[in-house]
Order: structure tokens, then sequence, then C-alpha cells
């Protein structure tokens, strides 16, 4: 069992930058894949990024390669999202998710755990 508490959303200006920081509870976090997905009113979940067991591994969005960047600390049992120039597009609801595979994972089916959600909202 992995419990998920996403923190670091808010309002931002559009070429902004925002961390959102996931804090993870449970034994299995450490040989859990990682990712992070967001879901605009309306829309579908969509993938952000992932980030695979031991933090070698991570894989991208196209919508926000280059932009945002995923990295985790085992130690302290934190996933986190550095996301920089933000655009208003990027306004979603932003959730964390642990997979029970060890390699990143892309699709939603591929996760057991989610967060909360925090609100990142950009304007223009």
């Amino acid at each position: 069992q992995v419990q998920l508490v996403e923190s670091g959303g808010g309002l931002v200006q559009a070429g902004g930058s925002l961390r959102l920081s996931c804090a993870a509870s449970g034994r299995t976090f450490s040989s859990s894949a990682m990712g992070w997905f967001r879901q605009a009113p309306g829309k579908e979940r969509e993938f952000v990024a992932t980030i695979n067991w031991n933090g070698s591994r991570t894989y991208y969005a196209s919508s926000v390669k280059g932009r945002f960047t995923i990295s985790r600390d085992n130690a302290k049992n934190t996933v986190s999202l550095q996301m920089n120039s933000l655009k208003p597009e990027d306004t979603a609801v932003y959730y964390c998710a642990a997979s029970t595979s060890l390699i990143t994972a892309i699709t939603v089916y591929e996760y057991n755990y989610w967060g909360q959600g925090t609100q990142v909202t950009v304007s223009s």
C-alpha cells in the first residue's frame, strides 16, 4: 500500500515556474516507478512524466519535454516535478501516481496508487 500527497500547486503567470512535490508513504516506494499526470476540465487524464524505480530513466510527454523535469529521492520517499516556461495550456489538476512496475510507465492503467491532486493555473 502506498499513500501519496501532492503539494506545490498554485497560480503563476505564463513563462513562470512551479515545483510540485509528492510525499509517499509505504514500503514499496523505492521499488515503484512513479509518474505525474494531469487533467484539465472536460478532458481525460493525460500522462506528463515518469521516472523508474532508481531514477536512472525518465520519459516525458512531447508537450512538456524540455520544460518539465521529474526527479525522485528514495531516501526521503519523494518525487518532484519541476515545471519551467509554463503555458496557459498547462493549467490542470496534477496527480502523482505510483506503479507496481519498476520501469517507466505512461498509461493510467499501469498505476495502482494516486494522490488527491494539486491545482496548477497558468495565467496568460
